[in-house]
């Protein structure tokens, strides 16, 4: 098995104050790590502080925090704190996001993404080493910032990329690369453009998992996923690259037509059981680690409804947890 086994965190359908009950499921479990994500729930942090107060055994990641949406010296303080908080545990992951979440909800220019991404790259490597940082980026100037507090552990950065630019500079420059909507056998393509990294360069993937053996139902939840992620512009450049362009052509005629519904049943099967990982438990934890296999250093799990967690409730939750976690 992987030596890292993880979990998107929070939960859905799980108060954060009830959280602590959850990460200590997921380590007795055998999962390794916790990680976030920031679109429109909760904030990348503020999950993954909590886990670190309530266990100690789980490492930590963001994946990702977008590189808009806070300033530079506030991004590095942040970081530090929880850096300061899980010394040694913590893993910080960036990224450019979407145009919808910097631009559309956080009323940020959603410009030069891949410049902003190694701008602001390269100022938390520097900053968060406690040095001064006085210096005009191409793509923002930061004048004498100093942490006060520096931490002793600096986080290792890593960097979502996609396609072969952005994949470059996380081997160029990061300590590790995040990858996202990929099939397990997709992840040699990316992997193919990062070279010359140390043996300590993870490669963290977000896989979407519903566990269950209602095909239909995962099916369902598989589509209105995919036609929220691929319609993105970034996503759907980066699924042309990876070759699914006539595979996706028809939803994406659908979409910008206003058909949603033709959007979505213009999805076959096979896709969505190539990119949304589904069935029985235990086939869930097979096909995660088939990314394993591929290269991931770093699978993350993030768990989406199922018939029975509906149904049971947190008694399920736990159950499932154990039945998902990596073996001895």
């Amino acid at each position: 098995m992987s030596m890292r086994w993880g979990m998107t965190v929070p939960l859905g359908g799980v108060p954060l104050a009830d959280h602590a009950a959850v990460f200590t499921a997921l380590a007795d479990a055998g999962f390794t790590d916790a990680w976030s994500s920031e679109v429109a729930g909760t904030d990348a942090f503020t999950p993954l502080t909590l886990a670190a107060a309530w266990e100690p055994r789980l490492r930590l990641g963001t994946a990702i925090t977008p590189v808009y949406t806070r300033g530079p010296g506030l991004l590095a303080m942040t970081a530090a704190a929880l850096a300061e908080t899980a010394p040694g545990r913590f893993q910080f992951g960036i990224g450019a996001s979407s145009p919808v979440v910097a631009g559309d909800w956080n009323a940020a220019d959603f410009v030069k993404p891949f410049a902003r991404s190694r701008d602001t790259l390269r100022f938390l490597r520097a900053a968060l080493a406690g040095e001064l940082v006085d210096q005009e980026f191409p793509t923002f100037t930061v004048k004498r910032f100093r942490l006060e507090r520096p931490p002793a552990v600096p986080p290792q950065l890593l960097l979502a990329a996609l396609r072969p630019q952005m994949l470059h500079l996380a081997a160029a420059e990061a300590d590790g690369v995040i990858l996202n909507w990929l099939s397990a056998a997709d992840v040699h393509t990316a992997l193919a453009e990062i070279k010359d990294t140390g043996p300590d360069f993870d490669v963290a993937t977000r896989i979407f998992v519903v566990p269950t053996a209602d095909e239909t139902y995962a099916r369902t939840i598989g589509r209105r996923l995919i036609t929220s992620y691929l319609t993105v512009p970034a996503y759907a450049v980066f699924h042309r690259w990876l070759g699914r362009s006539e595979i996706l052509a028809p939803m994406w005629q659908a979409w910008e037509s206003g058909d949603r519904k033709g959007a979505l049943a213009a999805i076959p099967d096979s896709l969505v059981d190539e990119l949304i990982v589904h069935g029985p438990p235990d086939q869930v934890r097979t096909r995660v680690q088939a990314y394993a296999d591929a290269g991931v250093t770093v699978p993350v799990m993030a768990l989406l409804p199922t018939p029975e967690l509906e149904r049971g409730g947190f008694p399920a939750l736990t159950s499932l947890i154990a039945a998902l976690g990596r073996p001895a």
